[in-house]
């Protein structure tokens, strides 16, 4: 009888743990059900909030099943600090660079110095941004390849943003003294004018002991046309001092063949029929940056259309107020689906 009702006593104290466990394990798992194990295919950057949300509902799991454990407050105080030991050790010998990239990710989501889509350089690196995720930001470079550059990277360096009201684009050259520098200025402006540049000026950036260096530049509107509207000026400049018989180079160059006094180095004039080509450079060397770019751009209308409609609801008639509502929630599913939505990888 004594022996039975031990055992009563036993159960019925850890009962509640029991219950506890198991409803602590079905939440888990049905948190990992929904928050990863269905969502798979979103990749590695997109699974991350989640598991951080993961981990963080594990924690407070274990806490929970500390608190309903059958022994005394002391003792309950004395677990649940070792449980903490145990994860501050766990964190302290664990790579140091991945909680700096942590915040050097929120650092930069908190700042936004840049978006999905911009031209960007940092150091030696150059491309159109791609993703902007909490451990480190995937640019799109010039030959087309995917770098995945650490946040604390980004931070720790200087990070030069083109803008897309416009940009200035460049190019230099250096031509004889006896060319008069208002010649050159007037042909010059010409050849930035004919590829599409506004507000175009030339500088003198060097009186060298041979040649001036000349330096043409101008305001690009489309800043998406970055890479071939650099070739284009490089091009019209050719073109454009080539056919009025200024030769591009130093005086002091020198030819490893004989030529006769007074000759000049100029191609002869050729008018090349241009293919016709409807995709540009920038469509196949940044390809994914630019679907990156139309995805956050499609969001930020959703978010501007959801916020118009939110202030209209005040003053609406019930009837208004029901239409309102189910085009609110219309587009927050569509913006749902856009966080979703990945620019494509091949």
């Amino acid at each position: 009888m004594l022996t039975t009702e031990k055992i009563v006593n036993v159960f019925d104290a850890f009962l509640p743990l029991l219950l506890t466990i198991i409803i602590v394990v079905f939440i888990l798992w049905l948190a990992h059900v929904l928050l990863i194990k269905r969502q798979y295919d979103l990749g590695n950057e997109k699974l991350f909030n989640r598991q951080l949300s993961m981990l963080g509902l594990t924690i407070a799991g274990v806490l929970t099943v500390i608190l309903a454990l059958p022994v005394s407050e002391s003792s309950r105080n004395q677990i649940i600090g070792l449980v903490g030991l145990v994860i501050s050790g766990i964190f302290a010998f664990s790579s140091s660079t991945i909680f700096a990239n942590l915040l050097a990710g929120i650092m930069l989501r908190v700042t936004k110095p840049f978006r999905a889509g911009d031209f960007i350089q940092v150091d030696d690196f150059f491309g159109r941004v791609v993703e902007r995720g909490l451990l480190d930001t995937e640019i799109q470079t010039e030959v087309r390849d995917l770098v995945a550059l650490p946040n604390t990277f980004m931070i720790t360096r200087p990070i030069s943003v083109t803008r897309s009201s416009g940009t200035i684009i460049f190019t230099t050259l250096s031509l004889g003294y006896e060319i008069h520098h208002s010649k050159v200025d007037d042909l010059l402006t010409q050849a930035a004018t004919n590829c599409g540049l506004t507000d175009v000026f030339v500088h003198i950036i060097e009186l060298g002991d041979f040649s001036v260096v000349y330096k043409v530049s101008g305001k690009l509107e489309d800043v998406k046309s970055l890479i071939s509207s650099r070739t284009r000026l490089n091009r019209e400049v050719l073109d454009v001092l080539h056919d009025n018989q200024i030769e591009i180079m130093s005086p002091s160059y020198m030819n490893q063949r004989p030529m006769p006094d007074g000759s000049k180095v100029i191609p002869a004039t050729q008018r090349v029929k241009k293919e016709h080509n409807t995709h540009s450079v920038e469509d196949v060397v940044f390809d994914k940056a630019e679907e990156a770019e139309k995805i956050e751009t499609e969001k930020e209308q959703i978010q501007e259309q959801v916020a118009k409609l939110q202030q209209k609801l005040s003053d609406a008639s019930d009837e208004k107020e029901v239409i309102i509502k189910k085009d609110i929630e219309i587009l927050s599913q569509q913006l749902s689906n856009k966080k979703e939505q990945k620019p494509n990888e091949n």
